[in-house]
C-alpha cells in the first residue's frame, strides 16, 4: 500500500471509536477518504493490520463498478502490487454494508497472491 499521507486532502473525519486503544491512528496506512469519480461519490476505508493491507470501497446506492474499483486500486496501491477481491463461502460471509467491495494484499514479502497464467487473465 502507498503512504496514504499523500491523500490527506481527501481524508474524512472519523469517529473516536475508530481510533486505536491509545487514540492514535497510523495515518500512513489507515484512514477514511472521500472521492468523486465521474460524478459518483466513493467512500474508502483503508487499513493495515493482521498481516494485510485492505481497502473497502462503497457507494451510497449501488456497488462500485469495475472502473471505480480499478481507480481506487491505482490510488491506494503501487502499480506493481497485486491485490485481490474474494468471494468467500456463505458461512464466512459478513455484510455490514450492501454496496461495499473490498481489496486485500498480504504485506509479507514471502506470501504472494498466486496468479493464473497470463493468457488466462
Amino acid at each position: 500500500m502507498k503512504d496514504l499521507t499523500y491523500l490527506n486532502r481527501f481524508r474524512l473525519k472519523i469517529p473516536e471509536v475508530c481510533l486505536s486503544g491509545k487514540g492514535v491512528l497510523d495515518l500512513k496506512h489507515n484512514g477514511a477518504f472521500g472521492f468523486k469519480v465521474e460524478g459518483v461519490e466513493l467512500h474508502v476505508i483503508a487499513g493495515r493490520g493482521k498481516g494485510w493491507d485492505h481497502i473497502s470501497v462503497s457507494c451510497r446506492d449501488r456497488c462500485p463498478t469495475w472502473n471505480e474499483m480499478d481507480k481506487m486500486k491505482r490510488i491506494f496501491f503501487e502499480d506493481d502490487e497485486i491485490v485481490m477481491q474474494l468471494h468467500v463461502s456463505p458461512k464466512d460471509h459478513i455484510n455490514l454494508h450492501p454496496f461495499t467491495l473490498h481489496m486485500w494484499r498480504p504485506i509479507s514479502k514471502t506470501k504472494k497472491i498466486p496468479l493464473p497464467p497470463k493468457d488466462l487473465v
